[in-house]
Formats: C-alpha cells, structure tokens, sequence
C-alpha cells in the first residue's frame, strides 16, 4: 500500500508527541478500565508506558515504510502480555488497553490533522485498523499460552503436594500446605472404577474431568483428586459427610460402576491414615465381592479386622492354597460370601446352575477343610482371601 505524501507528513507531526501520547495512554485514558487502577504505579509508568510508546513508534515506522514486515515486531507485545499473564491481569483488561490504545493514537491523528487532510487521515486510520487485529492476537495468543502453561505448573505442583501428604512424605504443617486450603477437619475418599475399557488417553482425560466435576458439585467446592483410568484418592478441605447417591451419580458421569470409601480426617495430620484407611476399606470391598456402593468402616468393619496381618496371617493365607490355581472356585468362593452364602443369589450372580455353586462349594471344603456352614469356617475363609489379595 502506498500512502501518500499528505498522510505521510500528518502522521510526521505526532512524532514529537510519542512521549505525550504514551503517558497519556498508561495515566490517564487507561485509567477508565475496571480494575487498572488497582495496578502499581511502577506498572504503568515503566512497562505499560514503554509499551504504548513502542507501538506508537511502530505504528508511524509503518507509515513511513506501509511494506515494512519487521522480524520480531510484536516481541515486546508478546513478552508484557507473557508478564500480565504472570502477574493475574484479566486478559479482558489487556485486550481493552490495546484497543483504547488505538483510540487514543487516532483521537492524536484527528487532532493534528488540518482542514482539506481529511483524506490523508482516512490513509493513516486504514494502516493503524490493519495493523491492530494482527497485535491483538500475538497479545491474546501469548496470554493464554502463559496462563495454560502457569495453571499446569500449578496443578502438578498441587498434584505432588497432595500425593505427598496422602502418601505421607509432605508432614503436616509444611509452609507449602497453605496452598491446599487444609486447616480443620477433611473428608478422604477413595474411589474405585470397576473395570475400565481400555481406551485412549484423550477417552481417559475426558472421563476423569466428568468426574472431577461431579465431586466439585458434590461438594460445594474445589476437591483435591489424584485420579487415573482405576480411580483415585480424593481429599475434601472440610468437614462433611457424603452424598449417599454419590456412586451413582459419579456412575453416570464416567459410564462405569463406582465405588467410594469414605473416612473422615480430624485434621492435615490425620490426612495420611486416613486414605490408607480408605484404600484399605475399597480393597476389602472388592475381595468381598460386594457391590459398587458408598462404603464406611463400619460397614466392613469384621473383614478389616480380619485382614490385619499379624503372626497367623500366612498360615491363614495358605488355607487356601490347595484352590490356588482354580480361579473358578475362588470366585465362588467370594461371591458366595459377598450374597451372605445365598446358593441362588450366587448362582445368578455368578450365571451358573445352583447345583454347580454346590459342587463347586463342596470341591473347597474338600480341598481346604474350610468349613462354610459354621461361622468359624466363614470367618476363615473371608480372612483368608483378604490376606491373600493384600
């Protein structure tokens, strides 16, 4: 594009008035945006102000040469917008410093131009609307890569810092717990997602932002998870009690049966035991056979006993060995248990005819000397698969 001589020489009397026109842009004419005030005077006065001026300057190089392609003509729009992003500027307020930045430098234009230019500042306004869309996407660009990189720093550091403290290798106490929100009491979960597809990682991502989300709801605030394509742990900062329909409202979201463990924490302290309590309670209850649900100690609390290891627990292990490589008998087995020893409950449960559930239960007995129709024998066998499947 040619400009002509006119609009060369109108654009060349703003010159003088590149300083002007920058403070007047990051003190006066930005200072009507909600929420600038509130940004340190150092910010305007240095960065913003510096900012302006270089794209007014740039502006008038483009008149002066309407061809000229710089190589790196947006670097310092993209590093102030990369600043912004860290600092928590909305991109919403920087986007409209931009475009109040063009008004001001065509209001400059109007105001230097002299009767008969009109033709000339209609030139000037031409470059100046060209140029902006291609500043306000390197700035809009620039932003949200910054922000996109700064929130996924941020979710692994978070990530590592509540792994830690469920694990147990962040103590209580530590000055980056403050993050987390953690002061009084907490809810831990542990959720379990009955047998997931095989899918890819995008499928994976999705159904755990579903479930991410109905958490969120669940509770009325930002749950702490460290979720995976089996389940996760979860930690709520505050005291509460669970949704009972919460398993089936995660079910819905994820497509797949869920069951949750739930234990309550008195405080960060106590965070640690009580996922592994947690943990422990939804390992039971799949030994056990039982059906996806909301689960608490005290509704397994006879089978945790039972799977505490102490100096009898091998021997109670090997009960079982003589079935060992039968995993039909073994499944059998727990889904007998898991029916309260309903011979027709586990024959439909397990799609078979009530006289194989008998053979099959009469094959261990022989094989183990376990005896199922004495409360002892039960015991023993409920015992002896969770210490197995420990």
């Amino acid at each position: 594009m040619t400009l002509s001589p006119e609009a060369r020489s109108l654009a060349a009397r703003c010159e003088p008035r590149v300083n002007e026109l920058a403070r007047r842009m990051a003190r006066d004419s930005f200072e009507e945006l909600p929420g600038y005030g509130d940004l340190p005077d150092d910010v305007k006065d240095l960065e913003i102000a510096a900012t302006a001026r270089y794209g007014v300057r740039l502006f008038l190089r483009r008149v002066s040469d309407p061809d000229l392609d710089e190589p790196g003509g947006h670097r310092l729009f993209r590093e102030r917008a990369a600043q912004r992003a860290e600092e928590g500027m909305p991109l919403h307020l920087l986007l409209r410093t931009h475009a109040l930045g063009v008004y001001v430098l065509w209001q400059a234009l109007r105001d230097v131009a002299r009767p008969g230019e009109e033709a000339a500042l209609v030139e000037l306004v031409d470059i100046l609307l060209q140029s902006h869309p291609a500043v306000v996407g390197a700035v809009a660009e620039t932003y949200l890569d910054e922000r996109s990189a700064l929130e996924a720093e941020q979710r692994a550091q978070q990530r590592s810092l509540v792994r830690g403290l469920l694990d147990g290798m962040v103590p209580p106490g530590h000055v980056l717990l403050d993050q987390l929100r953690l002061e009084g009491p907490a809810l831990v979960l542990a959720l379990g997602l009955d047998s997931p597809p095989a899918e890819g990682p995008v499928a994976v991502r999705r159904r755990l932002r579903r479930v991410q989300t109905v958490l969120d709801r669940a509770f009325g605030v930002d749950v702490l998870a460290l979720l995976d394509g089996d389940g996760g742990r979860v930690i709520v900062p505050r005291d509460c009690t669970p949704p009972e329909d919460l398993p089936q409202h995660l079910s819905k979201a994820s497509g797949l049966h869920v069951r949750v463990a739930a234990v309550r924490a008195d405080g960060p302290e106590h965070i640690t035991d009580a996922a592994r309590t947690a943990t422990e309670i939804l390992r039971i209850t799949r030994v056990c056979g039982l059906p996806p649900a909301l689960h608490r100690l005290d509704d397994v609390l006879l089978e945790y006993h039972l799977s505490r290891r102490n100096e009898s627990s091998h021997r109670i292990a090997a009960l079982l060995d003589p079935v060992a490589e039968r995993p039909e008998l073994l499944e059998t087995l727990r889904t007998h248990l898991s029916h309260q020893q309903d011979r027709r409950a586990t024959a439909a449960a397990l799609a078979l005819h009530p006289n194989t559930v008998d053979n099959r239960l009469a094959k261990i007995a022989e094989q183990t000397g376990i005896d199922l129709s004495s409360p002892r024998g039960t015991a023993l066998a409920i015992a002896a698969l969770l210490l197995r499947d420990a």
